[in-house]
Formats: C-alpha cells, sequence, structure tokens
C-alpha cells in the first residue's frame, strides 16, 4: 500500500464518474487547471519569506466546538493525520499558498470510507466535473495518479482570488521579479569567470592570409593553456607579436539599489520584511505581520475546514466548527508583557494559568491554575458584595470615631 491509498483509501470510484462532463463556470471558461511553472520557491529570498509564513502559522492552536464526528475531533485534536502534526500541517498549507495561491485539502480515509484526519495535497492539475448534479474536483497527481472527489467535501484555500469564483489566480505577477533574481545571479556568477580569466590584445605582422592568422590563434592557445605543464600565471608572446596590452574587464553586479529594489518587491509581494525574516520583530511590528497574515490565515482555514468536514445543519444548527487561535500577547516586549498581566490580574480577565503563559511560564495545577485573581476593590457593580457587620458605607471600616 502506497501514500495514494493510505491518503484516499481503497475505496473504487463510480465508473460514470471517468466520463463526467466538464462542470461550467459563470465566467464561460473551461475549469480545467495546471500548476504554475515558475521557480518560486527555487529563489531564496522568497524561500525565506515563505518561511516566515510557515513559522508563524505553525504556531496556531486549533479549537474544536460541537458534537458532530466525535471520533474525527478526537484523533484531529492530536494531530490533523497519521504523518504529520498540527505545527508540520499548517507549515505546509502557509507554504503550499504562498507557492500556488491555491491550496487542496482533502481528508484522509479508512478503507470504509470512514474519516480518519485531513491532509494537504500537490496536484499537478486538476479539473472540475459534474457528477449526479453534483460539482466533483478530479486531482491529476505525480505519476499520473487520478482521484475525484466531491467539491464539497474538499477545501480549497486561496489568494489573488478575482476573476474565478473558486481558485486564485496563480503567481504569473512575480514572474519579473524572479527574473531579476536570475539575472543577479547569473551576473555575479559571471563576473567572478571573467576576473579569472586571461584577457590580452597584440599585433601580430607579416601574415599572408585569414586563415593563416586564425591558425596562428588556434596553436598559440593551445600551447599556452592546452597543456598544464605549460598554463600558469605567466604568459610567453612571440617576438612576433608587438604592442601587446591587457584587457581590463570587471562583471556587471546589481548595485544596491537595485538590491533594494528587488526586496522591497518580495516583501511587499509577500507582506514581510527583514525584521520578520530574522526574528527580530516584536510588539506593534510582529502584530501588524500577524493580522496580515496569520490571522487572515486562521480565519480563511478554520472556514474552509469547517466546511468539509461539517454539513450545512451541523454548522448553523448545532454550532460546530474548527477554528484556530494564537496568543498574540507573546510577542510583546517583556515590559509590555508585565503591564498587561498586571492589568489583565487586576481587573479579574485571565485565569492564573493565562497569565502565566504569557510569561512563558509553566501551567499550575487545575485546582489553582484555572483560579481568576482580582484587586480586592473591583466587583460586580450589579451584584455587590454583601456588608458585614462593622462595615463602612463603600464596605470599609468604619472610622473610630463613628464606632463610638
Amino acid at each position: 500500500m502506497g501514500m495514494f491509498e493510505k491518503i484516499f483509501g481503497r475505496r473504487e470510484q463510480p465508473a460514470k464518474l471517468k466520463n463526467a462532463q466538464i462542470f461550467r463556470m459563470l465566467e464561460g471558461y473551461t475549469p480545467v487547471w495546471t500548476t504554475w511553472q515558475g521557480s518560486v520557491y527555487e529563489s531564496e529570498l522568497i524561500r525565506a519569506s515563505l518561511d516566515a509564513w510557515g513559522r508563524h502559522a505553525g504556531k496556531l492552536k486549533p479549537n474544536m466546538r460541537g458534537a458532530a464526528m466525535p471520533e474525527t475531533q478526537k484523533r484531529m485534536k492530536v494531530r490533523p493525520n497519521a504523518f504529520q502534526e498540527w505545527s508540520q500541517f499548517l507549515y505546509q498549507a502557509a507554504t503550499i499558498l504562498g507557492v500556488r495561491t491555491n491550496e487542496f485539502i482533502v481528508k484522509t480515509r479508512a478503507d470504509d470510507g470512514t474519516t480518519t484526519g485531513i491532509i494537504s495535497i500537490v496536484p499537478d492539475s486538476w479539473e472540475l466535473v459534474e457528477y449526479e448534479n453534483e460539482p466533483w474536483i478530479r486531482f491529476i497527481l505525480p505519476s499520473n495518479k487520478r482521484r475525484a472527489e466531491r467539491l464539497a467535501e474538499v477545501g480549497v484555500l486561496t489568494r489573488f482570488q478575482y476573476s474565478n469564483e473558486l481558485f486564485g489566480e496563480g503567481n504569473d505577477a512575480l514572474q519579473p521579479v524572479l527574473d531579476l533574481i536570475s539575472m543577479q545571479r547569473q551576473g555575479i556568477t559571471e563576473g567572478i569567470k571573467n576576473g579569472n580569466a586571461y584577457r590580452f590584445w597584440a599585433q601580430s605582422d607579416n601574415w599572408a592570409s585569414d586563415d593563416d592568422l586564425g591558425e596562428e590563434m588556434a596553436r598559440y592557445n593551445k600551447v599556452t593553456f592546452g597543456n598544464k605543464k605549460t598554463a600558469g600565471g605567466v604568459l610567453l608572446f612571440p617576438n612576433t607579436y608587438s604592442d601587446i596590452h591587457e584587457m581590463k574587464t570587471s562583471g556587471y553586479t546589481i548595485d544596491k539599489d537595485q538590491q533594494e529594489h528587488i526586496k522591497s518587491n518580495v516583501f511587499d509581494y509577500f507582506g514581510v520584511n527583514e525584521n520578520i525574516l530574522q526574528n527580530k520583530a516584536f510588539g506593534d511590528e510582529w502584530l501588524a505581520f500577524y493580522e496580515g497574515f496569520v490571522e487572515w490565515f486562521a480565519i480563511q482555514l478554520g472556514e474552509v475546514i469547517s466546511g468539509m468536514l461539517f454539513s450545512e445543519r451541523e454548522r448553523v444548527g448545532y454550532g460546530n466548527q474548527i477554528f484556530f487561535s494564537s496568543n498574540r500577547l507573546q510577542y510583546m516586549s517583556n515590559e509590555d508583557k508585565l503591564k498587561a498581566v498586571t492589568q489583565l490580574g487586576d481587573r479579574g480577565l485571565a485565569t492564573r494559568n493565562e497569565l502565566r503563559e504569557i510569561l512563558n511560564m509553566d501551567p499550575l495545577p487545575d485546582e489553582i491554575g484555572n483560579q481568576i485573581p482580582a484587586r480586592g476593590e473591583y466587583y460586580d457593580v450589579t451584584n455587590p458584595p454583601a456588608k458585614k457587620a462593622g462595615d463602612g458605607e463603600n464596605g470599609g471600616k468604619k472610622d473610630a470615631d463613628e464606632s463610638k
């Protein structure tokens, strides 16, 4: 049994599904797509940007709500599938979305069709077909393996979604930047090669024909450079040559301003900066990145997974859903963390363990850690504490003069 069977199970697909008609979109385009062949993930700068996406997305925490599919929920609280932990699944999901602008999540199934989890797949191409008056999506996977699933049971994450109701537009807009990055690499490589090459020009007289001149050039180059014993750091010229000069060469490389322009284009495209890539961002800067990407990704991922796992009745009628959360306060400076803990603790807005989590401290036992501390002068104004004998108007002890 291979990975294909491990994911999709051994269920036979309906025979009529192989000849199903193409499902037409509103735009009138035949919905058959192939993956973009641009080398987005081969650029170190773009890979570093997507790595930042993945690392921070991998910190999200899955949360389950509702009672539908109890066995599946029980397994997915621990890990999304039999092959990955949640941090790995989330990292891959964010990376695929950045590289392809379309990501597909399918259910992993037992041989009897029972859902056992979810996993991302990377098809070579895909197409929408209509079977039994319902849209299905057929994936063409590596090694030309094919699998069709009901569209309602497939999670589709998108970026740059514009003209199509279901899928993103792709990363074609990034091609000019990729071309500049490629030319920059080639320019540096060629500059190093040219700097190590011999380049001279000289005058030679008394040649009868152009053929003689060519033969002499070939002979001299073979003798000088073709034999390791004669090639070296010194060039010898016969006295038939005169007026010998060295040709100074320097390889062209992109200057600092042009390099910054390329980096700025990549950073703008993926919503990152150097501090995010180099793990220097915290406080407001990290929160801006969180709200710009991580929170958006968490919302879309939670909605997509909830939609593929639960029916409309289970979601609307009974509130079943999966959502992802993150403790944003952990990325504040130590000074800001202390202020947050003080304010939340004083006002009774967090448990002891929630406050300790902000400071990266180990949790206390539940009977203590789940307590909600608060300063004594704060109380519920709709349900004030009962006065004790001898208390004043505000709950304090009467003055000594009043008690006399």
